[in-house]
């Protein structure tokens, strides 16, 4: 009987993407793969730490595999992703049932970790993560409908708060001819809607093609390919060109919908994060993705709590919130992280006064999320069908201007058959939630 192999992967879709292409090279060495890590004998968890709470969910995952190894006869535990990167030095000494890591320059050396575990040895490979190859033979896993395009790897932009570019490495595009040919294959597949992502999606191109070419590469994606939807995300505020305001305006295939993470609007804030630009060209962006982008969806997120931000920068983050009124938004408490220069910074504040200050925050977007959805009810809008949901009875399907897993959905109540999943179908809505709507069939 085959090895079966199980996955836990965690963090963003760039993480996500990472498993797919190491599920790709153990399907091609002829492993099995199983979603149920209690009938695996090797248990793979590919990890993410960008914040304390997704290192300690890191950490969780590799503990609650353990009891596994200790009790259910399994035979290994490999960590690979961002948690084996960061901490390569003490992943292994502090966990002693961990057998093989592997950081993110190693994502291609999996099967070899895997043999080795077998043979009872342990393992770890660094490789250097401004070399590694990207791209891949991939396994999808989200599903017939959608799929994630990964254009880029690493950052430069170099945020005093984050620590990806250690994690990731420097920014590395990858070339334009081989997108278009990985993402004409997803749509020989079935996929009907590409989500383009990257560390930051908007400086694609600039280290091959010495420019911003990310709305070149949507041009190509929507001539030269049979997807349906394209939908981009991870971009950022001060490389919003009015070539890909264009694009968005010229191109049918690219959704207007954009994930444009702005982290604040004090500019005193905005400069400790050093951020590129300050509150007034976040303003000054957001001002023209409205009034050139008619109907678009801007998705953001904000940190709170960023040391030495003042009562009065968070009532500006507030009032801003209230005022731009964004279809979705979402905030995360400053998180201090070793080795990032916002670490050493003076006016580290009180977690308890983070944590207030992100309940008032989202509690202006819950108001805002309600009033938005309820002027939706009644109108006729494009949805692309997902799946059945045998509990509820209904079938979950996204707008376009929702993106898969982060935002809300559309419920459709019918019989199982009545749909198809991956078909792109016109609704009427007739219910608004919080964050998610209701819909029926227009006969």
């Amino acid at each position: 009987m085959a090895v079966r192999i199980g996955f836990v992967s965690l963090g963003c879709p760039k993480n996500q993407l990472d498993t797919e292409v190491m599920l790709g090279h153990l399907v091609e060495a002829g492993y099995d793969i199983t979603p149920d890590e209690t009938e695996a004998d090797i248990v793979v968890i590919n990890t993410c730490a960008f914040i304390n709470d997704a290192k300690q969910e890191s950490i969780d995952n590799i503990l609650d595999i353990a009891w596994l190894k200790e009790n259910n006869g399994l035979k290994g535990i490999i960590v690979t992703g961002c948690l084996a990167e960061r901490y390569r030095d003490e992943v292994m000494k502090e966990m002693p049932e961990v057998d093989a890591v592997l950081g993110t320059g190693s994502v291609h050396s999996i099967v070899k970790a895997v043999e080795q575990v077998l043979q009872g040895k342990s393992f770890e490979e660094y490789l250097d993560k401004n070399e590694v190859e990207l791209g891949g033979d991939r396994i999808i896993t989200t599903g017939d409908t959608m799929a994630y395009l990964k254009i880029s790897e690493g950052c430069d932009n170099r945020c005093t708060y984050c620590a990806i570019p250690d994690i990731r490495g420097k920014f590395r595009s990858r070339p334009m001819d081989e997108l278009v040919r990985e993402a004409s294959e997803l749509a020989e597949m079935g996929i009907k809607e590409l989500v383009v992502i990257g560390q930051d999606t908007t400086a694609y191109g600039i280290d091959l093609y010495g420019e911003y070419a990310l709305p070149k590469l949507l041009r190509r994606l929507s001539e030269e390919t049979e997807i349906k939807w394209l939908r981009i995300l991870y971009c950022y505020p001060d490389k919003i060109t009015p070539e890909l305001i264009r694009e968005f305006n010229e191109n049918k295939k690219l959704v207007k919908y954009i994930d444009l993470p702005i982290q604040h609007i004090s500019s005193r804030v905005l400069k400790r994060m050093n951020r590129r630009g300050d509150g007034a060209l976040v303003r000054e962006v957001i001002h023209k993705l409205r009034t050139q982008v008619e109907g678009i969806s801007i998705r953001t997120t904000a940190i709170v709590g960023f040391p030495g931000e003042t009562d009065e920068d968070f009532l500006e983050l507030c009032e801003f919130i209230k005022e731009a009124r964004f279809e979705h938004f979402g905030a995360f408490t400053y998180s201090r992280e070793e080795g990032t220069p916002a670490y050493k910074l003076d006016g580290q504040i009180d977690e308890q006064v983070k944590q207030d200050r992100y309940d008032i925050l989202m509690e202006h977007q819950l108001e805002i999320s309600e009033s938005l959805q309820a002027q939706k009810v009644g109108k006729r809008i494009e949805v692309l069908i997902e799946a059945y949901d045998a509990v509820s009875e209904a079938y979950g399907a996204r707008t376009s201007q929702d993106a898969p897993d982060i935002d809300g959905k559309v419920f459709i109540p019918a019989r199982r058959g009545a749909l198809t999943e991956g078909e792109i179908i016109e609704v009427e809505i007739t219910d608004a939630l919080d964050y998610d709507l209701v819909a029926r069939v227009i006969e």
